[in-house]
C-alpha cells in the first residue's frame, strides 16, 4: 500500500472540548505530521490551555510533541474565557491524568516562525483559537505568508450569524485586533507578490457557515465506541437524551480515550441542548483540522476579508467583500460548503480505530508511539 502524502502541521489551540477532539483527530490521522502544538488563551485561560493540551497528547501517547505557551492575553482587550461552554477547566466533565512532560521553554510565536523558516513551503499552520500567537509571530517573522505552505483557521462568520454577538464568532471576538493584523498581513503579501515568485497561498477560513453543519450527536458517539471495540450494549448507553445522559459504563469506561471523549462531549451536549436546542455538539475545530489535511472536504470562494476591531455592534465581525466593492484583491479562501457527514464519518473511524489500537497495544503511550512510528 502506498503511504499517504503527509502534511506537516503546527496546531495553535485554546484547548477546550472541540480542540481536544481536533488533537485526537490529528494524532489518529496517518497523513498528519504534528511538528508542534502552540497554546493561546480563549476557551479557558492560557495556563489551563497548555495543561489541557499536554494532558490530551499524553493520553493519546504523543508526549513526544512539543507544546509551547504563547501570549497569555489578547493584544488590547481584556481576557475572555468560555467556562459555560467548555467547563471550568475546559474539558467538560473529563479529567485526564495530569501531564508529566514539561512545557517547552520556547514561546509559541517563535515555534511558529522557526518551523516555517526551517521548512519553507512545507508547514501548514492550523489556528483553532484566537489569533494572538499568529499576530505576534508575524511581528517576529513578517515573511510568514510566503514561508508557510498554508494557514488554515477556524474562525469567523461570513454568511452566517455570530455565536458570541449577532455578528461575531468567538475566536475572532476574543482578539479582533490580532485577527485584523493577520488578515492584513496576507492581504499585503498578496498585493505585493511578485508574479514570478511562488504564489502566496490564501488562508482557508473555516467559519461558522460550515463548521456548524458538523453536528456530532449521541448516535455518532455510539458508533465511535463500537469502532473502538467497546461492547454494543455498553455503547448503546451513550445514546441519550433521556435518563441516560452520555454516561459511559463497562468497556466504554475502561477505554481511556473513549471515556475521555464521552465525558468531554457530555458537557458540550448539555451546553448545546440548553442554548441551541439539540443534544449534540458542533465540532468546529476537528472539521478545520480535517480540511487542512484534505481541502476537498470543503468548497471555497476567494474574497477580501477584514475585521472590525472598533466598538459597537459589529465589534469582532469578519467583513467579507463578496461584491468586490473595496477593489482589494481576495486574501482568504472562505469555506462556503463542506462535507460534514463525510468529515463526521472520518472522525468516528479514525478516533475509534486509534482507541482500539491503543487498547491492543496495552496503553496510551505504547499506542501513540506505534502510531508515530507508523506515520514516520
Amino acid at each position: 500500500m502506498t503511504p499517504p502524502v503527509r502534511t506537516a502541521l503546527v496546531l495553535d489551540v485554546d484547548t477546550g472540548i472541540d480542540d481536544s477532539l481536533a488533537l485526537l483527530y490529528a494524532v489518529a490521522s496517518p497523513e498528519a505530521e504534528i511538528i508542534a502544538v502552540t497554546c493561546v488563551g480563549g476557551n479557558v485561560a492560557a495556563r489551563q490551555v497548555e495543561l489541557n493540551t499536554r494532558a490530551v497528547l499524553e493520553l493519546a501517547g504523543r508526549d513526544d510533541v512539543e507544546v509551547a505557551l504563547g501570549r497569555e492575553t489578547p493584544l488590547r482587550k481584556p481576557v475572555q474565557i468560555a467556562a459555560e461552554t467548555h467547563g471550568p477547566r475546559g474539558l467538560g466533565h473529563a479529567e485526564p491524568p495530569p501531564p508529566r512532560r514539561p512545557l517547552s521553554e520556547r514561546h509559541a510565536a517563535d515555534v511558529i516562525a522557526e518551523a516555517a523558516r526551517d521548512r519553507p513551503g512545507e508547514v501548514t499552520l492550523v489556528t483553532l483559537g484566537p489569533l494572538t500567537n499568529l499576530a505576534v509571530a508575524l511581528d517576529r517573522e513578517p515573511d510568514l505568508p510566503h514561508l508557510l505552505r498554508r494557514w488554515v483557521l477556524m474562525g469567523g462568520a461570513f454568511r452566517a450569524p455570530g455565536n458570541t454577538t449577532p455578528t461575531a464568532e468567538w475566536n475572532i471576538h476574543v482578539d479582533p485586533d490580532a485577527a485584523k493584523a493577520c488578515f492584513a498581513a496576507w492581504a499585503e503579501a498578496e498585493e505585493a507578490a511578485d508574479a514570478a515568485a511562488r504564489p502566496i497561498p490564501k488562508p482557508l477560513a473555516m467559519g461558522l457557515d460550515v463548521t456548524e453543519r458538523a453536528r456530532f450527536v449521541s448516535g455518532d458517539m455510539v458508533r465511535l465506541a463500537v469502532v473502538a471495540g467497546c461492547t454494543p450494549a455498553d455503547a448503546a448507553r451513550l445514546a441519550g437524551p433521556g435518563e441516560v445522559r452520555m454516561l459511559p459504563i463497562g468497556s466504554v469506561r475502561v477505554d481511556p480515550i473513549v471515556a475521555f471523549v464521552a465525558d468531554a462531549l457530555r458537557f458540550y451536549f448539555e451546553f448545546h441542548e440548553r442554548y441551541d436546542g439539540f443534544y449534540g455538539a458542533f465540532l468546529h475545530d476537528p472539521f478545520a483540522v480535517a480540511a487542512a489535511l484534505d481541502p476537498a472536504l470543503v468548497r471555497t470562494l476567494p474574497v477580501h476579508v477584514d475585521v472590525e476591531a472598533g466598538p459597537g455592534l459589529a465589534h469582532g465581525m469578519t467583513v467579507a467583500d463578496w461584491r468586490g466593492l473595496t477593489g482589494r484583491p481576495p486574501n482568504v479562501d472562505v469555506a462556503i460548503e463542506g462535507d460534514a457527514s463525510g468529515f463526521l464519518d472520518r472522525l468516528v473511524e479514525r478516533v475509534g480505530a486509534f482507541a482500539a489500537l491503543r487498547a491492543a497495544a496495552g496503553g496510551p503511550a505504547t499506542a501513540g508511539a506505534q502510531a508515530g512510528r507508523a506515520a514516520g
